[in-house]
């Protein structure tokens, strides 16, 4: 039957319904009203429970719109505590297992072993483990402890035990992913050709993992993905997101004589003051001249950064000025240090660069020295406990991690593999103080700050850094990477607001032990063009 068939005038439909209609039309009035008054009365009785019900659902949507609106509101017209967000108390990190989630997969029931070589520096590798467990997850395989990678700009032959307690982390993710040191020899000796290696896409999704990857794991028992780097989706759902932060988080713990060294770094600064900040300054020459600026060493930097811009061929030629207009230029020693002084850090402030070779040496570091006279790193701290360490730029970076992670204020100076994940895991532990500069508003500051009085200067500054200063309000779902944002980990408190608490800059969070769920660091606490950067200089 047609549509227009279907539609047409009731006289024509042969059906037995409109002569019942018919029918019962002509029925007495006295029977007609009693109807009509029983279905008024339930449309009425339903209205009025529509209307409850909906009006509870909806008042408490919006308390809780209200309390995060109010929350968000009022640290935005505050002034800007640089050491410590005030509304941080009501956010920790929360990434148990849940109810629903399954026990893993046993080594002798999965659908075969999957081998990882990590890509990239120390950081850039800590994701690729991170995802590697999510998608051993995915496929119901046994993970094989992943390969570091001995190959990359950095030469580190570093091994996985080396670097990360791997105890730890087989034991602690039991519940997740089965996890092995090697394949057993029985099944290698039982192998008729060598393990299967592919690389997958750049942010692959379970999907290609289930379609693509699964079949030849279940064909060949072994399969080696290269280049992990980076290599699963960022958008998972919670159960997958929750496991990264428990890899992330707290299966990835450094070994016990990397983690000596950094806390005695820590304790030397604490022993020196109450408390400090951090600062990864990202100043290498490689990473300079990739970035195709200028930073005002006249021909002999130009001749000297463009030399070793010939490294790559793919590069295009940019025009130095509209990169710093556009944010992508690493600030200058000088230019960190203006700006923190700008946003309220005094010159007795302790700080600890974390860096490695700074182009032009301590004349570069010399103006962040004045600003800044309580000045130290790794080398001055504990060079003779870093000697052993020398020759392995991972386990150095180890060093610099540790501190950075438990610093009171984090700054970073780019958007490296360092500064997201410890943005992300500083998020997770309480949303601790992380500051980057707005480098495309600042850039215009400092090109015309010989032009303005101090004070004014400072202020834009303050204007500038708003929205970049690491507090919860800069926190939205779906936004960047999500071991940057790791919004699926992040739990927050009833918010309740009143004068006491206002005015109370000190007051703690009442939060029962344990109540963090692994969020302690680890350490032994004392208390697009950005995509192909990182590959370039992974860290």
């Amino acid at each position: 039957m047609g549509v227009a068939e279907v539609w047409r005038p009731p006289q024509l439909n042969k059906s037995g319904g409109l002569w019942k209609w018919r029918s019962f039309s002509g029925q007495p009035k006295r029977s007609v009203m009693w109807w009509k008054w029983v279905c008024g009365f339930m449309l009425f009785s339903l209205g009025v429970i529509s209307l409850f019900t909906g009006h509870v659902v909806s008042h408490l949507e919006w308390a809780h719109q209200l309390s995060k609106r109010t929350l968000l509101d009022m640290s935005r017209k505050e002034p800007i505590d640089v050491w410590k967000s005030k509304y941080s108390k009501f956010f920790y990190g929360c990434s148990e297992r849940g109810k629903s989630f399954p026990p893993a997969v046993q080594e002798h029931k999965s659908n075969g072993y999957l081998l990882i070589a990590a890509s990239g520096g120390l950081n850039q590798q800590r994701t690729g483990i991170t995802d590697a467990v999510v998608v051993a997850r995915i496929l119901n395989a046994t993970l094989v402890v992943p390969e570091l990678d001995h190959h990359s700009y950095w030469k580190d032959d570093s091994d996985f035990n080396d670097v990360f307690d791997v105890n730890w982390f087989i034991s602690s993710l039991t519940k997740d992913v089965t996890i092995v040191k090697r394949v057993p020899d029985r099944v290698m000796r039982s192998m008729e050709k060598p393990p299967y290696t592919m690389r997958v896409p750049r942010k692959s999704t379970p999907e290609y993992y289930l379609d693509q990857v699964l079949p030849i794991l279940s064909r060949r028992h072994v399969l080696q993905l290269t280049k992990f780097d980076y290599r699963l989706a960022n958008d998972l759902d919670e159960d997958m997101q929750k496991l990264r932060c428990r890899v992330n988080y707290n299966a990835l713990r450094f070994t016990k004589r990397i983690q000596s060294v950094g806390m005695k770094v820590v304790k030397r600064m604490r022993k020196m003051a109450k408390r400090f900040i951090a600062v990864h300054l990202r100043f290498e020459p490689d990473m300079l001249a990739f970035s195709g600026c200028d930073f005002g060493g006249g021909e002999k930097e130009r001749a000297e950064l463009a030399e070793i811009r010939k490294r790559w061929d793919t590069l295009p030629d940019l025009d130095p000025l509209e990169e710093r207009k556009r944010g992508k230029c690493p600030l200058t020693p000088h230019e960190v240090g203006l700006m923190l002084r700008a946003l309220g850090f005094a010159n007795n402030t302790y700080i600890y660069v974390a860096s490695g070779e700074i182009y032009g040496g301590e004349k570069t570091l010399r103006p962040l020295r004045e600003l800044f006279p309580n000045f130290y790193t790794k080398e001055m701290l504990a060079n003779d406990e870093l000697k052993p360490l020398l020759p392995f730029s991972s386990r150095l970076a180890a060093i610099d991690y540790i501190v950075s992670d438990e610093s009171d204020v984090f700054i970073t100076n780019n958007n490296g593999n360092m500064a997201k994940i410890l943005a992300g895991r500083r998020r997770y532990m309480g949303h601790k103080r992380t500051i980057r500069p707005n480098a495309k508003k600042l850039s215009a500051l400092f090109m015309d700050r010989e032009k303005m009085e101090w004070q004014t200067f400072a202020k834009k500054v303050k204007s500038c850094q708003r929205g970049f200063m690491g507090d919860p309000d800069e926190f939205k779902p779906g936004r960047g990477e999500f071991h940057e944002y790791p919004q699926a980990c992040i739990c927050q408190r009833p918010f309740s607001y009143d004068k006491t608490s206002a005015d109370d800059e000190e007051e703690e969070a009442d939060i029962p032990e344990g109540v963090h769920n692994n969020t302690s660091s680890g350490h032994g606490h004392l208390s697009s063009a950005d995509s192909e950067r990182d590959e370039v200089f992974p860290d």
